[in-house]
């Protein structure tokens, strides 16, 4: 299964560089190129998201050699609209949908959403309203996105399957990013924080702060398509849960700009390192449009 996942990620990266490198025109700035995460959409225009991720194990830091596979998978929509004339405030919500499966079953199970007792669960698990801002004028390239979520599950873990976090979460991310001269190569940069709160006896999570840093550089062909190689590291801190968690990820993507509007993610990641955690794989697939 991964070697088929695999090479469609691979034959999809291959056709659309040569597809984009194609096009030619890097004096017309694509979507791709101008509205990284740090940038916001101005008054009367939408940014909508659908991210897609699959996270699969075999191994983690709680045993030696392989386990029985786990496979958990994250549906995220989130859109937003510009408010003010000035680009620096955007509105928005996020919703969040999970399929989790266990018990050695095979990672494309998560897609058959069965509810089988004591291997699989799934449903709406949280949603939140948020908020992106630029907090200095001059600098647009920086830029928070604020996000408060409330969790939808009535348990966290049921029959021995996890679905997500039973607890409150303020989220806030931090963007930057700076393109070099020429508009070929580009540099992310973003600190994702999370303070989860509640009742510890819910959560795992409850009264921790998650903090992931990760930079992300990306090499432009053409305007319409990127190559990109990425790497970070979540920490997250215990604040009186006696819970302690970190992992390393690296990996690598290509998007596409598929229309003016709309454009195509797809990226790769691996644990490579961590403590108290899996040490899986990441396959995503994202699309985009700015309306």
């Amino acid at each position: 299964m991964k070697i088929i996942i695999r090479n469609i990620f691979l034959t999809a990266a291959f056709c659309a560089f040569f597809t984009g490198f194609a096009q030619d025109s890097l004096q017309q700035k694509s979507n791709i190129q101008q509205y990284t995460p740090s940038k916001l959409v101005g008054k009367g225009q939408y940014d909508v998201k659908w991210f897609n991720n699959l996270y699969t194990q075999t191994k983690s830091t709680f045993t030696d050699g392989t386990e029985s596979r786990q496979t958990f998978f994250t549906s995220t929509l989130e859109g937003y609209t510009g408010v003010g004339t000035n680009k620096r405030w955007n509105i928005g919500a996020i919703l969040e949908f999970r399929s989790n499966v266990i018990g050695d079953r095979s990672a494309t199970d998560v897609f058959k959403f069965d509810g089988e007792n004591n291997t699989a669960r799934s449903g709406l698990t949280s949603i939140a309203p948020s908020v992106k801002f630029v907090p200095i004028a001059s600098v647009s390239n920086f830029s928070i996105q604020s996000s408060f979520f409330i969790p939808l599950v009535d348990n966290e873990t049921e029959n021995g399957v996890f679905l997500d976090q039973k607890g409150y979460i303020w989220q806030n991310r931090f963007f930057y990013d700076y393109t070099f001269p020429g508009d070929k190569w580009q540099l992310f940069s973003e600190i994702n924080s999370e303070l989860s709160f509640g009742d510890k006896e819910e959560s795992f999570a409850n009264n921790s702060l998650n903090l992931t840093p990760g930079l992300f550089l990306s090499y432009f062909p053409s305007s319409k398509f990127t190559v990109l190689a990425l790497a970070q590291h979540s920490q997250r801190l215990d604040l009186g849960n006696n819970f302690a968690q970190d992992f390393t990820a690296i990996g690598g993507g290509a998007k596409y700009q598929l229309t003016s509007a709309l454009n195509l993610e797809l990226l790769y990641t691996n644990f490579v390192r961590g403590s108290n955690t899996g040490l899986g794989q990441t396959f995503n697939l994202g699309l985009r449009g700015i309306f």
